[in-house]
C-alpha cells in the first residue's frame, strides 16, 4: 500500500516546494516502485560570498620574534623554537599580509594559536617540527577572513573555543562544546579551581571558608627566573635529592630576584625615568633628592684596575676559609672591610652571612699582596685581589605586592586594572593577578562586605593563629580548650573560619630519646588533642584547622634530635593524626543527622612553611615557624660602636618617631647610608598590639621581654631579603629543589613568623602585615593564653589574651 502512495506524496511534496516551502532534494531510485518522477525542479544553492583576497607577504622570523615572544612567552608562559617561529613567521604573512602589525592582525593570531596550544595539552616548548602547530594553523586558516578572525572565533570571546564546528552544526551541540571549552580554558588559567560560573559569582554561600585553599610548600609551583628574558618559567620536575647544580641555582635564583627587584627601585633608576615618577608622586622632595643622580650598581669583577675609585656593590656575605668576611655575586668575590662601616637604618636591621646586601665604599687595589692560599682562584671568576673598604651597608629594599603582580590601586572609572609587573604569572596555582584578579577582588568585596560596616562579616572572617602549641603539656590543653570555648560559644555563622595550630606539638624532639618520648607516646599527644576538640563540635562542624609542624616533629626530629632540620618540612605523619581526623568525620556526621545538612569542617596538615590563598590572587597569607630571632643574633655581624654623641641623638630620634611613620606610605625606600626607620603601619602601631596589656609593658621594661624594636628588626631583615631563611645552609639546611617555596616574592597580604624568642606583635611594612603569636602559654606569664586573631577584611592582627 505504501508503494502505491509513494509517488503521490513526492509530487505533493514537490507541489508544497513550489508554494514557498523549502526545497527537497529527493536522490533518484532505482526500483520502479519507488521511480522518480522525470522533471524535479531544483532550486541552486546560495552561493557563498566570495573572501575578500590578501596580498601575502614575505615576513622575516626575526621581525615576528618581539610580537611572538610578548604573546607566547610574557602572557602564556611558553618558548618558542626556531622551527615554530619560521612557521607562524610564514602563516602571518601569508594570511595576514601588510596589514600584520598595524592593524593587530598578527598578534590575535599568535594569541589564539597559543591558547589552542595550551588547549592541546602541549608541552612549555612549541615546536614547529610536528604535526600539532601546523593542525592549529589549519583550523585557524578555515575560520580566517582578510587576515581577521571571524567573529565567533576572536580571542575576546568564548566562542573562539569552537573553531572545529560546522556552520550547520545544530545550536545544542554548539553549546556544549562551548561549556567544555570554557572549562579548558579556565584550567588552563588556574580558575576553574575556584569554581566560578560564566559570570564569576559564587554557586553556593557567601562563606568566606569556601575560597581558602592551603597551599603546602611541595605542592607551590615550582618557577624559576630566567635573567635574559626577564620573566619566570616553569622549572622541571623536583627531587628529595636533586643533582648538585640545584645548590647553586639556589644562591643564583635569590640573586637574580633581589637584583631585578633592585633596579625597579626609583634610586636605581635612570634620571628621565625618575622624574617622570617623582613629578607624578604626592610627596615634596627636597632639592638634594631631586638632583641627586641615580645609584649604579658595579659588578665585582669590574673592580679589577679600578683601585682607589668608589662603587655600589650588590652580593651575598660569606666567610672564606680563611676566616675573613668577604662579599660574593655572580662574577666574583672580594674581601670586605667593615672597620669604618655604618649599618643603614642604624641598629634597625640584622646582616649575617649568607645575606643578599648592598654595601657602598672604595676599592682598594693591593697588587703586591698574593692573598691566602686558602681563598682559591683569583681573578675574573675568583677572588678579586684587593680589599673593598665598605662605608655604609643596607638590605635591599622590599618591593609592594601591587608592584610586582602589576596591580593598580585604582584608575579613573574606579574600577582596577592591572599595570606593568608579573600580572600573568600564577605564583600559587590559583590564577595569575591578569586571569583572575579583578574578578576575585570584586568577589570579595561582594562575600566580606567590603564598604558595608552594618552587614560586614568580621566575626567569619577571623583567622585564630596559635603558636608553640605543645601537647606533651598539660598547661597547654587547658589553655587551647579555654581559646575553643571563648570562639564556640558564638553563633555558629559567626564562628572563625581558620584555625592555625604551630609546632612544636612536643617541646623535645620526637622519638629521639628526649623527654617527650617515642612514637607511642607522640600519638597519645594526638589523641588527647582529638578528646579536647570533640568537646567543641560547633567548631570541628564550621571551621578549617591547619597544622603547621615544628622541628621536633616527626620523622626529620628522629635524627635532627631538636637541631634545625631540613626545610620546607613535610606534614605530620598519618599515622599519628588518624583519632584527630575521626573526630571531625564524627561532628559532621552528628551535624548531618541533626540538621539533615552535611557540614564540611575538616582538619589540614601542611607543611612548614605553607600558604593560605584567600580569594585566588587576592590574598596570600605565609605561615612558617622558625625561631629565626635567635639564630639572627648568633650570626650577626657586629658593627664598630658609634660616638656616644651621635648614638644618643640617634636614640633620641628613635624614640620621637615612636608610634608614627618615618616614612609616608607609598614613598620610596632610599637606599643610602643615613639612618631611617621602617614604615610602621600606623593603624597597628595605634593599638598597640605588639605589646600586650599593661604588665606586659611592665615586664617589657624589667628586661623580661625584648622591646618592640626587636619585632621592627626582624620584620624589615626578613622582608627585604625576600627569603624565609637568609642563612648558609650549614646553619639551616634547605632542600635544593623545593627553595622557592620560601621566597616572599610577591610580598605577600599577611606573614606569620612564629618565633618563640621573640615578643608577640603584629607589625606592616610595605603593605605586608607580620604577625608573631608568640607561645600558646608562657613560662613568665602562668595562668594566661596568648594567641593572634587576623581579620581578612582588614587585614590586620591583633594580640589577644585570656586567664584559663
Amino acid at each position: 500500500m505504501g508503494q502505491q502512495n509513494s509517488p503521490v506524496l513526492e509530487a505533493t511534496a514537490l507541489w508544497r516546494n513550489e508554494r514557498g516551502s523549502p526545497p527537497i532534494s529527493l536522490p533518484p531510485s532505482s526500483s520502479p516502485a519507488f521511480s522518480t518522477l522525470n522533471h524535479v525542479t531544483r532550486y541552486p544553492k546560495p552561493s557563498e560570498p566570495s573572501r575578500p583576497s590578501v596580498l601575502s607577504i614575505l615576513l622575516p622570523p626575526a621581525t615576528l620574534r618581539p610580537l611572538a615572544f610578548r604573546s607566547f612567552t610574557k602572557k602564556h608562559n611558553l618558548n618558542l623554537t626556531s622551527s615554530a617561529l619560521q612557521l607562524l613567521a610564514t602563516f602571518i604573512g601569508k594570511h595576514c599580509g601588510s596589514g600584520w602589525r598595524e592593524e593587530g592582525l598578527a598578534e590575535k593570531v599568535l594569541d589564539e594559536a597559543a591558547k589552542q596550544w595550551k588547549q592541546s595539552g602541549g608541552t612549555l616548548l612549541v615546536n614547529g617540527e610536528g604535526d600539532a602547530l601546523k593542525k592549529i594553523l589549519g583550523n585557524l586558516e578555515n575560520t580566517m577572513d582578510a587576515g581577521k578572525l571571524r567573529a565567533h572565533c576572536a580571542p575576546s570571546g568564548q566562542g573562539n573555543f569552537i573553531l572545529g564546528l560546522q556552520r550547520n552544526a545544530d545550536e545544542h551541540a554548539t553549546a556544549h562544546i562551548q561549556q567544555l571549552s570554557i572549562s579548558s580554558r579556565e584550567n588552563s588559567l588556574g580558575i576553574s579551581e575556584l569554581q566560578l560560573d560564566e559570570t564569576g559569582w559564587a554557586h553556593e554561600s557567601k562563606d568566606p571558608r569556601r575560597w581558602l585553599k592551603v597551599i603546602d610548600a611541595f605542592d607551590q609551583p615550582r618557577l624559576m627566573y630566567n635573567p635574559n628574558r626577564k620573566h619566570f618559567e616553569a622549572a622541571g620536575s623536583s627531587a628529595l635529592i636533586a643533582g648538585s647544580c640545584q645548590k647553586t641555582q639556589l644562591f643564583r635564583q635569590r640573586y637574580h630576584l633581589i637584583h631585578q627587584r633592585l633596579l625597579r627601585n626609583e634610586s636605581f633608576q635612570t634620571s628621565a625615568i625618575a622624574r617622570k615618577n617623582k613629578g607624578a608622586s604626592q610627596y615634596p622632595s627636597s632639592s638634594t633628592t631631586t638632583s641627586q643622580q641615580p645609584y649604579k650598581l658595579t659588578p665585582i669583577a669590574n673592580l679589577l684596575g679600578r683601585g682607589g675609585s668608589s662603587h655600589m656593590l650588590l652580593g651575598m656575605l660569606s666567610i672564606s676559609p680563611s676566616g675573613l668576611l668577604t662579599l660574593n655575586d655572580l662574577t666574583g668575590s672580594i674581601i670586605l672591610d667593615i672597620q669604618y662601616a655604618r649599618p643603614s637604618p642604624e641598629d634597625g636591621v640584622w646582616f649575617t652571612p649568607g645575606m643578599i646586601v648592598v654595601v657602598d665604599g672604595q676599592y682598594e687595589d693591593e697588587e703586591s699582596k698574593a692573598g691566602s692560599s686558602l681563598d682559591g682562584n683569583t681573578g675574573v671568576g675568583g677572588s678579586v685581589g684587593g680589599i673593598f673598604l665598605a662605608f655604609g651597608m643596607t638590605g635591599p629594599p622590599c618591593e609592594k605586592r601591587e608592584t610586582t603582580v602589576g596591580f593598580c590601586d585604582e584608575v579613573k572609572d574606579g574600577t582596577h586594572a592591572a599595570g606593568a609587573g608579573f600580572g600573568w604569572v600564577d605564583f600559587l596555582g590559583v590564577g595569575s593577578e591578569r586571569a583572575a584578579g579583578k574578578l576575585m577582588r570584586s568577589l570579595e568585596t561582594q562575600v566580606l562586605k567590603i564598604g558595608n560596616a552594618e552587614t560586614s562579616v568580621d566575626g567569619r572572617g577571623r583567622i585564630i593563629i596559635l603558636g608553640e602549641v605543645n601537647l606533651d603539656s598539660t598547661k597547654t590543653l587547658q589553655a587551647l580548650r579555654k581559646v575553643l570555648a571563648i570562639y564556640a560559644a558564638e553563633p555558629a555563622d559567626q564562628t572563625p573560619m581558620t584555625v592555625v595550630l604551630m609546632g612544636n606539638f612536643v617541646r623535645y624532639a620526637a622519638m629521639a630519646g628526649g623527654g617527650s618520648g617515642g612514637s607511642i607516646e607522640y600519638k597519645e599527644y594526638f589523641d588527647a588533642l582529638a578528646c579536647a576538640l570533640s568537646d567543641y563540635p560547633t567548631m570541628l562542624q564550621n571551621t578549617t584547622f591547619v597544622f603547621v609542624p615544628g622541628d621536633n616533629d616527626p620523622w626529620a626530629s628522629a635524627f635532627s634530635a631538636g637541631a634545625a632540620a631540613a626545610i620546607p618540612k613535610s606534614t605530620v605523619p598519618d599515622v599519628f593524626t588518624s583519632r584527630i581526623r575521626r573526630a571531625f568525620a564524627t561532628a559532621n556526621s552528628e551535624a548531618g543527622k541533626a540538621i539533615g545538612k552535611k557540614l564540611d569542617g575538616g582538619a589540614i596538615w601542611s607543611t612548614n612553611p605553607t600558604r593560605l590563598s584567600l580569594f585566588g590572587p587576592s590574598q596570600e597569607i605565609v605561615l612558617f615557624r622558625d625561631d629565626i630571632s635567635g639564630r639572627l643574633r648568633r650570626n650577626a655581624i657586629r658593627f664598630r660602636p658609634e660616638k656616644r654623641d651621635s648614638m644618643a641623638k640617634a636614640n633620641d630620634n628613635l624614640q620621637g618617631a615612636k608610634g608614627e611613620d618615618m616614612v609616608p606610605e607609598g614613598h620610596p625606600q632610599q637606599v643610602s647610608r643615613t639612618d631611617e626607620a621602617m614604615d610602621i603601619d600606623p593603624e597597628v602601631e595605634a593599638t598597640a598590639s605588639h605589646i600586650p596589656g599593661p604588665k606586659a609593658r611592665a615586664l617589657e621594661t624589667s628586661g623580661v621581654f625584648p622591646d618592640s624594636r626587636t619585632a621592627r628588626k626582624l620584620v624589615k631583615t626578613v622582608l627585604d631579603q625576600g627569603y624565609l631563611s637568609p642563612f648558609p645552609l650549614s646553619q639551616r639546611p634547605v632542600l635544593w629543589d623545593h627553595a622557592g617555596s620560601l621566597q616572599l616574592y610577591p610580598l605577600p597580604t599577611a606573614l606569620v613568623l612564629m618565633d618563640t624568642e621573640a615578643p608577640a606583635f603584629a607589625v606592616g611594612l610595605e603593605g605586608c602585615h607580620v604577625m608573631n603569636p608568640g607561645s600558646l602559654t608562657s613560662p613568665f606569664r602562668k595562668g594566661v593564653a596568648q594567641w593572634m586573631e587576623y581579620n581578612i577584611r582588614i587585614r590586620r592582627g591583633k594580640v589577644k589574651e585570656a586567664r584559663y
